[in-house]
């Protein structure tokens, strides 16, 4: 764990060349891990999305319980109950924004044997929040906590964003073609404003488009302390 105190009440207007999508979707449910899945079934219906640097797909995440139903272990052969509230997120540069929502608009895609329809898309710019969250982060697997959190901190070096806290979760497995992809979840408190959406815009680590190295704003860090 990184943490050191640092204060900024600089004003920050959040630039738009980069937004998230974010669309209506029709499905019941979807395996817990549909990460290659999905992006698949993307790729397949938009090619440009694998080869547009920017974009990133988010994986479809729902409440950890609802209605008495308890979210289950991940695993390919496990579904989440998929809401109509719930969301199909993909991240942007703003010029590729209206060929993204004409272009999968009404389509029913095949996750993995589940249909999943997409309806209408509505941009979002990203968020000036100081406390950001990655679901999952690439690794090695042979990685300790302290070591990705090194491995991290230097990346982010790399692209101008000084670490202050940072807190790891829990370790998962994606399943892809390769093989399992090793991946932990990270938070991390007290950016600017100016480093939040850079790293929003930028990620961290590879396989954006099976949402790896997304971050997203976030309240604080229980949810990573108990690995949602």
């Amino acid at each position: 764990m990184f943490w050191q105190e640092d204060h900024s009440d600089k004003p920050f207007r959040v630039p738009d060349d980069v937004l998230d999508v974010l669309f209506a979707i029709d499905c019941k449910h979807l395996p817990v891990d549909h990460a290659h899945a999905l992006s698949a079934a993307l790729q397949g219906a938009l090619p440009w999305l694998g080869e547009t640097a920017g974009v990133g797909i988010h994986t479809v995440h729902v409440a950890g319980s609802q209605n008495g139903w308890q979210r289950p272990e991940h695993g390919a052969e496990q579904h989440l109950v998929v809401s109509r509230r719930t969301k199909l997120t993909i991240r942007v540069p703003k010029d590729r924004v209206e060929a993204l929502v004409d272009g999968l608009k009404g389509k029913t895609l095949d996750v993995n044997s589940c249909p999943l329809t997409v309806g209408e898309g509505k941009a979002r710019p990203l968020s000036k929040e100081t406390t950001l969250f990655a679901r999952h982060v690439v690794t090695r697997p042979e990685d300790t906590e302290e070591q990705f959190l090194t491995w991290a901190a230097g990346e982010l070096a790399h692209l101008g964003i000084r670490v202050r806290k940072a807190l790891c979760g829990k370790a998962t497995a994606l399943a892809s073609p390769g093989g399992p992809l090793h991946t932990r979840s990270l938070m991390l408190a007290d950016l600017s404003p100016e480093e939040s959406v850079r790293l929003q815009q930028v990620g961290l680590g590879p396989h954006r488009e099976m949402g790896c190295g997304i971050f997203i704003p976030h309240k604080g860090i229980d949810a990573v302390k108990q690995g949602s």
